[in-house]
């Protein structure tokens, strides 16, 4: 069976640039490339991967670029653009022509405006995307989707996926009112889930399978096997038990349903969203 990994990271460790990574992620404070990648997917027999930004420059976007090119198991790259630009448009143009720039991301969890992303400048970028045949990545806290929901009816034909299930605290078992909004998100077909991200909001050392099921449960009930993909979040679940425990829970899981079912969460559904050629 075809596998993507829909979501991962690389990074020349710097303290300054990459200050989220806290003393107790130390598990990630160090250089990760391609050649660290490439081991875990062929060993869980995954035919490539799609690059997520780690940091928010246009320089990253040439970082990342840099390694999709050189690396064929690189299927694509989600990069960083500044949205409220007054020339966006133009930086588009500029990206629209390399095949491997699939979507952008922001890391709309850091701003301290809770309702970032309906800034007038910002919505303005974003209903340049579809334009351009470019995808977003919505990264974001569960205080955030009541405000994602209306942010995507505003753009029902751009193409969004939320990153690591909006990030749901599986640690305290809390449950009831990340639920709720992510059904609401759901109800819009535009959006798709990332299954990915889960292990670090669980608890580092003692997580078991069990603590995700009723997430996974709510995830593949509100979005249908159609708009789910599978997602490492590596090298970051390095600091709750790495690629093969991740990459394991999550076949633990989708073992369940039926084989069409698990081609499109493992490879079809990304394959799609992101436009591959695989």
């Amino acid at each position: 069976m075809l596998k993507i990994d829909s979501h991962q990271h690389f990074w020349l460790y710097d303290k300054a640039r990459h200050e989220w990574i806290n003393e107790d992620m130390h598990q990630c404070r160090r250089d990760f490339v391609p050649a660290d990648l490439q081991p875990l997917l062929e060993q869980n027999d995954i035919a490539g991967c799609i690059t997520v930004q780690a940091d928010q420059t246009i320089t990253e976007n040439e970082f990342i670029l840099n390694f999709a090119q050189q690396n064929s198991f690189i299927k694509g790259v989600v990069g960083w653009i500044d949205l409220k630009a007054a020339d966006v448009e133009q930086r588009l143009e500029q990206y629209r022509d390399i095949e491997l720039m699939k979507g952008f991301r922001h890391v709309l969890q850091g701003e301290a405006d809770d309702r970032y992303m309906l800034r007038e400048d910002f919505m303005r970028g974003i209903g340049l995307l579809d334009k351009y045949g470019f995808t977003y990545d919505i990264l974001i806290f569960p205080k955030h989707l009541k405000i994602a929901a209306e942010f995507v009816a505003a753009f029902a034909n751009q193409r969004f996926v939320v990153d690591h299930l909006a990030k749901p605290f599986i640690k305290a078992g809390d449950i009831d009112q990340w639920k709720k909004d992510i059904q609401v998100l759901a109800q819009h077909q535009n959006v798709s889930c990332k299954v990915s991200g889960m292990v670090t909001e669980a608890d580092w050392n003692n997580w078991k399978d069990e603590d995700f099921t009723p997430y996974l449960d709510v995830v593949f009930d509100a979005f249908g096997a159609e708009r789910v993909m599978y997602g490492s979040d590596w090298p970051v679940c390095n600091v709750a038990g790495g690629y093969q425990k991740t990459y394991k829970l999550a076949e633990g899981y989708v073992n369940q349903l039926s084989h069409n079912e698990q081609e499109l969460f493992w490879a079809k559904n990304a394959i799609e969203f992101y436009r591959l050629k695989v």
